[in-house]
Order: C-alpha cells, then structure tokens, then sequence
C-alpha cells in the first residue's frame, strides 16, 4: 500500500485507492523449498504416531458426559411422568423425526401433572440426526438424551421407537402412573421440583384400584409436597 493512500483527507475529500496493492510477503530460497513440507505438516506429523484403535464391540469406551445418545422420557418423583404432550420437539425436530399424540388427563387417568399427557410418542432413528433441538424445545425438562448409542436392527419397524421404550425405567420408591397429583399441588409444584415423592393417599388410591401393581412393594412415602 502507498505512503500517499495513507495520508490523512480533509473533509469531503475522497480516498485514493488506485495504488493500493497488496502482497504477500516473498520467500527466500529456503522458504520455497520448506513450503511442501509444511504443508503437509499435519499429514506427516500424523504418519509417525502411533495408531489407537477400538476393538468395538469386545471394548467398549465410556462416551462424553454429554454425548447425544438415545432419547429418553423421564418422570418426577411420584411417579408421574414429565411429558405434557405440547408437540414442541416435534415441531423443532429438523429431521420431522419425532410424533406425539396428546392425550386428557381425568381424575381417574392422571399420568402427568397438568390438563394433557403424551398419549403417542415415538421417535423415527431412521430420521434422529442427535442434533438436540428437541431437548432444548422441551418446556418439563421431559426428553434428555442418554449415553446410550447402540441403537441397530435388522428391520425399519425396530428403529421406530414407542413411548414404553422411551420411558425411563421407575427409580427407587417411585409409584407407576395413573395417579392422582400430590395433594394441595398443582402443576407449577411439580414443575419447580417442589414434589419429593409420592404421599400416602396416592398409594391408597393405587392400591385400591391396582393391588397388584409391583411399584406398591417399593413405593417410599415423602413429604406431601
């Protein structure tokens, strides 16, 4: 670039650019005959280390803590599950891999807390590019992602995977869906984590309508709210 370009103009005044140039720096011999070689500096660098290699599937390495895995529907501490049924992971899912179907909750069919609960989930892996966007669309905090990547199977149908399968498994003193919400609570308790776990007339009411229900031998009584 020329000195004169440099110049400060006064005001009005338009810049000069018709000298401006630039150029990249010229090399010397020894520069022209390195250039190659640092080039291919990451190729060679790489040729001389030594290889790691997997031996998938007789060795199996933990994934990051925040790996993209298989998805999963969780519940709150009673038991109920977090899915609302509101659709927003499959309207941000980019893939269209994910449908839901909401369903009503009633009195005598309480799976979440709150008017509605996913009826239908089911998530296409044919599809799922473990981009994330659904768990970021999630209002309950509802889908995560689990660490879980060996997802395969011989037919298209294996890979579509139901609600039931979604589903996290029940955790230690958890009571199964239906049921009634925590008494005196409403769905802003749940939602803030102010639910610690399932109350005693909750059991009852199991109880009374499904005494064979497994979770009634694990259930552990908490606080009402």
């Amino acid at each position: 670039m020329s000195d004169k370009s440099l110049e400060r103009r006064g005001s009005g005044e338009l810049a000069n650019y018709e000298n401006t140039s630039y150029e990249p720096d010229k090399k010397g011999l020894i520069g022209r005959l390195l250039a190659p070689v640092g080039g291919f500096g990451v190729t060679l660098r790489n040729v001389f280390s030594p290889y790691v290699t997997e031996q998938y599937p007789f060795e199996k390495h933990p994934t990051a803590p925040r790996f993209h895995g298989r998805h999963q529907l969780n519940r709150y501490a009673d038991g109920l599950e977090k899915c609302i049924g509101c659709e927003l992971c499959a309207w941000a899912c980019p893939a269209d891999a994910i449908y839901v179907e909401a369903g009503a909750n009633t009195p005598d069919a309480q799976y979440s807390p709150g008017e509605r609960y996913g009826r239908v989930y089911q998530i296409n892996y044919l599809r799922c590019i473990g981009c994330g966007f659904c768990i970021e669309a999630c209002p309950t905090r509802a889908l995560t992602m689990t660490n879980f990547y060996e997802i395969t199977g011989p037919t298209r149908e294996e890979h579509i995977f139901e609600k039931d399968t979604l589903l996290a498994p029940f955790e230690e003193g958890m009571l199964a869906a239906p049921h009634p919400m925590v008494e005196g609570t409403s769905d802003t308790d749940y939602y803030r984590g102010d639910v610690l776990g399932a109350t005693q007339s909750q059991v009852d009411w199991v109880r009374e309508r499904r005494p064979n229900d497994p979770t009634l031998d694990t259930v552990e009584i908490r606080s009402e709210a």
